[in-house]
């Protein structure tokens, strides 16, 4: 009997110390303090995207720098007076301003109902995970009890962002510190079947010595017309060549075809260790789809605050204090 009491004691401690680490989010979190929470975030963001397309890729984005600088805490979230905050940061001045109009709006429908209550961090997940469902793509059960950070520093910023031009070692180094697999980053990359890239960020596949070898042929052209040399730098592509408004495994087929935008979309078909997994999310979009479904609920415990940790914000762009 005295046996059997010490290892009940030790299994609850056990499982204290893993709920500990995964900072106590539980899906039903606001189901007394906010219970309408995620149909007022729904309404919102379909709002939103019935202004602009731009909202789906801008959100799922958005969502995705916040938890990898400081955490899914709505670091990112922050403007500053002296440009100094995260989003001031060269990797996300490309962040497009309807992801932050998206999370903004739904936290003030979402403050008139429940003030005070429920955080940014926690909006800008319930939204992403909108504008994937909006976009064609599966859903999913959001856990929430994230608190807002106190921390957005520009200069925090670099070395935690994959950069275009990463290999596969690179990028799985870079996922690894926030406890996703390479499984995980393969689903993650999935995004791109969605949104649009500036020019400079590929031009080097192009307008080097000579044309990446790993491009299809014709679609490095299609390339080269849509972004001439010198061409206005707010000029963007889609990263998708062929459902660029759908949420699917097109994406996965297009790294099959030489048609990935990135490097580093690429290099996982080329890369022996990744192929496989490409090559099966290109084939069975219900094994990506339950991937991403995983890595999305992954991503969202990156450095998370809860308890007394953060703040619950009631401006999403500025500290309470």
């Amino acid at each position: 009997m005295e046996v059997v009491r010490r290892w009940l004691v030790l299994l609850s401690m056990v499982l204290m110390i893993m709920q500990s680490g995964e900072g106590q989010l539980l899906e039903n979190f606001y189901a007394n303090s906010c219970p309408n929470l995620e149909s007022i975030v729904r309404q919102e963001v379909s709002t939103k995207f019935t202004q602009t397309f731009v909202t789906i890729p801008a959100t799922l984005r958005l969502f995705f720098h916040d938890c990898f600088v400081e955490g899914c805490d709505a670091s990112v979230l922050i403007s500053s007076s002296s440009g100094d905050a995260e989003k001031d940061a060269k990797d996300n001045l490309s962040l497009a301003g309807d992801g932050f109009d998206t999370v903004i709006k739904a936290k003030q429908a979402v403050e008139a109902q429940c003030p005070g209550v429920v955080s940014c961090a926690d909006i800008l997940a319930l939204a992403a995970r909108e504008v994937v469902v909006l976009a064609g793509g599966p859903s999913w059960e959001v856990e929430l009890g994230r608190r807002d950070g106190l921390i957005s520093q520009a200069s925090r910023v670099t070395g935690n962002l994959p950069e275009p031009e990463f290999n596969l070692d690179q990028l799985n180094t870079l996922f690894a510190r926030n406890n996703l697999t390479q499984l995980d980053m393969i689903a993650l990359s999935g995004a791109h079947t969605l949104g649009f890239s500036h020019c400079d960020r590929f031009s080097s596949r192009i307008y080097s010595s000579s044309i990446d070898p790993t491009l299809d042929s014709s679609y490095a052209q299609q390339l080269m017309d849509a972004c001439p040399q010198n061409v206005d730098p707010s000029i963007a592509i889609n990263m998708d060549p062929e459902t660029p408004r759908t949420f699917d495994n097109v994406y996965y087929q297009n790294l099959v075809g030489g048609k990935g935008l990135f490097s580093s979309d690429q290099v996982l078909n080329t890369d022996p260790d990744s192929e496989p997994t490409v090559s099966d999310f290109a084939t069975n979009p219900g094994n990506f789809n339950a991937a991403f479904i995983t890595a999305m609920r992954k991503l969202g415990r990156v450095g998370v605050k809860t308890g007394n940790e953060g703040e619950i914000r009631i401006d999403c762009t500025t500290f309470n204090s």
